[in-house]
């Protein structure tokens, strides 16, 4: 059993080394687990380190599951347009 502490959006920001929106974001879209105490996002290190080595599993696979889906606005600045 999992004894540490839940982390909250701030301290999974920081040892993920994004923005603390991008946690919020992923968490929303249910593609990081977390869960909801009082209406603040919590998550289990133990969750975090497993989707960690999901991610790293899907991104060597080649599936493209490496990542955020890439909107149309992404893929056009890509291509040099705005």
């Amino acid at each position: 059993m999992d004894d540490l502490p839940a982390m909250t959006v701030r301290e999974v920001a920081s040892y993920l080394s994004v923005d603390e929106k991008t946690i919020y974001r992923l968490a929303q879209r249910r593609e990081l687990p977390g869960f909801k105490v009082a209406g603040a996002w919590r998550f289990k290190r133990s969750d975090i380190d497993a989707w960690i080595e999901e991610r790293k599993r899907g991104a060597s696979s080649g599936d493209g599951n490496d990542g955020p889906r890439t909107n149309a606005k992404t893929k056009a600045r890509r291509r040099g347009r705005t």
